[in-house]
């Protein structure tokens, strides 16, 4: 059983992007955002926006690369085997045959995709905005930001077999 699906990762990835663009829309958080961040639009509009969305997709692709360990639990049963379950026991075969498709659901992805931007995101971002003199506010909206944006990654990850 193959768990990292490129289809899932990727349209996991490209999710960031849309959550991206409904969060920090000046109808949402965008204003607010701006306001806490200490930016204008003019300042916004001067960026290389082709470079900034490219990376953005390739750091979501590698975040959501990363999902699969935190979303689908056979992975833990898929590392005991070295990685390659071709080489492993016959109990491994048997435990995927009963278990392989246990809590493989958008909801549940969901779950643990919260979980990991409450106890991952939330406090890297924290940090780096506590030392860059940033306000709670600016750390609830980007942390915010990365908690629903890992739900639905993870979500989308997990129940995409």
């Amino acid at each position: 059983m193959d768990f990292l699906n490129i289809y899932a990762i990727l349209v996991a990835a490209v999710s960031a992007l849309v959550v991206g663009f409904i969060w920090y829309n000046p109808k949402v958080f965008g204003n607010a955002w701006m306001q806490a961040a200490g930016l204008t639009e003019d300042q916004l509009k001067g960026g290389n926006m082709a470079k900034i969305f490219g990376l953005a997709l390739l750091f979501a692709f590698l975040l959501a690369s990363a999902l699969p360990a935190i979303v689908v639990h056979q992975m833990g049963a898929l590392s005991l085997t070295g990685g390659d379950s071709s080489k492993a026991l016959q109990s491994y075969s048997d435990f995927m045959t009963d278990y392989g498709n246990n809590f493989r659901t958008f909801k549940h992805g969901v779950l643990h995709g919260v979980i990991a931007g409450i106890f991952i995101a939330l406090p890297i971002l924290g940090t780096n905005a506590l030392f860059e003199r940033k306000s709670a506010k600016y750390i609830f909206i980007n942390a915010g930001y990365w908690i629903v944006t890992l739900g639905i990654m993870g979500g989308i990850i997990c129940a995409w077999k």
